[in-house]
């Protein structure tokens, strides 16, 4: 089995922006004007895909796309090495730091969104 995950965007240069910057992938393709593959140093890949506010996400639904932030029942776990580094990384990108978690014997762990309300944990990589 293979899967990838994607992250909608209202603009792709600033998703791509923020991702790289906060953690340091490496845009490897671009399959179409609107999509841009990111690759990590431990070779795991995702798409960001621009998306315009207001479209509509599934022909059968009224929702709309909107990019303040938001809850989804599917988040990226994302781990790294520098996990302060990172969260410092992440709020100088216009990401938000919602929670953190540091207890014994577990990694650190953030909840975290993205500049456009994507969710997602920032882990500590563990052993």
């Amino acid at each position: 089995m293979k899967y990838s995950v994607s992250i909608d965007v209202p603009d792709l240069a600033k998703g791509i922006a923020f991702y790289t910057d906060v953690f340091g992938v490496q845009e490897v393709a671009r399959p179409i004007e609107t999509y841009a593959v990111l690759r990590g140093s431990g070779g795991q890949a995702f798409g960001i895909i621009q998306k315009p506010e207001g479209s509509q996400p599934a022909p059968e639904t009224d929702d709309r796309r909107h990019y303040t932030r938001h809850w989804t029942p599917v988040h990226m776990d994302i781990e790294v090495d520098d996990f302060d580094a990172a969260l410092d990384r992440l709020t100088a990108a216009g990401g938000t730091v919602e929670q953190v978690f540091d207890m014994e014997n577990r990694p650190k762990t953030a909840f975290c969104a993205d500049p456009f309300g994507n969710g997602f944990c920032l882990m500590e990589t563990r052993d």
